[in-house]
């Protein structure tokens, strides 16, 4: 049991380890707190998370959608293809 305290609304504290890096959290404004070296181990582990760019996707071929109401992407249409990406060290850390 934590002894600390929210400096916000002085809610109790509530220890939780995650990815052997011990933050504390208020329950009640969810606002995150670290002890001395947690920041610099997270700042570590996020430089050796990063990783080199993929080479770019090949550029996609011209596409014009015949709908009646002209549906081209370069006119109005969307034209982006919905990829996922990846998740970065930190919102991986506080998920």
């Amino acid at each position: 049991m934590s002894n600390f305290v929210c400096p916000v609304d002085g809610t109790a504290l509530v220890p939780n380890e995650r990815q052997g890096i011990e933050i504390d959290y208020c329950p009640s404004c969810r606002g995150v707190w670290l002890d001395r070296g947690e920041l610099d181990k997270i700042i570590e582990r996020s430089a050796g998370a990063a990783r080199p760019a993929p080479a770019p996707a090949p550029a996609p071929r011209e596409y014009r959608d015949e709908r009646p109401w002209g549906g081209d992407k370069h006119q109005g249409g969307h034209g982006h293809y919905g990829h996922k990406r990846r998740k970065s060290f930190l919102e991986e850390l506080f998920d």
